[in-house]
């Protein structure tokens, strides 16, 4: 059964186009929880959940997002055509960067391990995957569910050729700019700030700077401390 907390805002940004900020600006604005990757980071055992969607075993949507109001980034953005239908009365936020650039943020980041796929892995990064695996094995499934929902659904596995991913970035503008109707759209670039943003969603604007979280900074920033805690606590 749907609450109070039903989905009000999802994002069909693709990873690395201000989605960090977005999350932090929709906290701010009164749509939180906002879902995010950094959830799934946060609390392995959401990995699992999204594996058993991405392998097409549930979709569940109230209960994966049991307890947010907004969703935004990958894996959520993979699917935001079924979340669209799903939440019906929720509005729709299509962030948007320069493709180029994109491509440059996301292949040094997300598709990173992916890229290196079939390289020689050396022997501090094999421990460390072992212990994780030992420790935290719903988190060692991580790279199994972010190819499933990601990287195979949406780029056919082809996150290396940049022209094929940059096509596919293009069409999911397109598709979602002729998918959704325009009252309940908003093609948003987080440097154009609050105010886009808050008449969009029907909110006075705050009265202090709009969030510019650093998404490449605390993505490497957090990996050790992360694997530490993995190691460490198992989760």
């Amino acid at each position: 059964m749907r609450g109070e907390h039903e989905m009000q805002v999802i994002g069909a940004g693709f990873g690395r186009t201000g989605t960090r900020s977005l999350q932090a600006a929709l906290d701010r604005l009164g749509f939180g929880p906002c879902y995010h990757m950094s959830v799934v980071i946060d609390q392995p055992f959401r990995v699992r959940q999204w594996l058993d969607v991405g392998e097409g075993r549930t979709r569940d949507w109230d209960t994966l997002f049991d307890g947010f109001r907004s969703a935004v980034d990958w894996p959520a953005a993979a699917y935001w055509r079924e979340l669209a239908e799903h939440y019906p009365a929720a509005k729709v936020v299509l962030t948007v960067r320069d493709p180029e650039r994109w491509y440059d943020s996301v292949s040094a980041t997300i598709f990173r391990s992916a890229l290196a796929e079939g390289r020689p892995v050396p022997l501090r990064r094999r421990i460390m995957r072992r212990l994780i695996a030992r420790r935290a094995p719903d988190f060692a499934l991580y790279p199994r569910m972010a190819r499933a929902t990601v990287i195979d659904r949406v780029f056919d596995g082809r996150v290396g050729d940049r022209e094929h991913v940059l096509e596919v970035y293009r069409r999911h503008l397109a598709e979602v700019r002729a998918a959704v109707p325009a009252g309940r759209l908003l093609v948003f670039d987080v440097a154009q700030g609050w105010e886009p943003l808050c008449d969009f969603l029907g909110v006075p604007v705050p009265d202090e700077p709009f969030p510019r979280v650093n998404e490449r900074a605390a993505f490497w920033g957090k990996r050790p401390r992360r694997r530490l805690r993995l190691i460490v606590l198992g989760r």
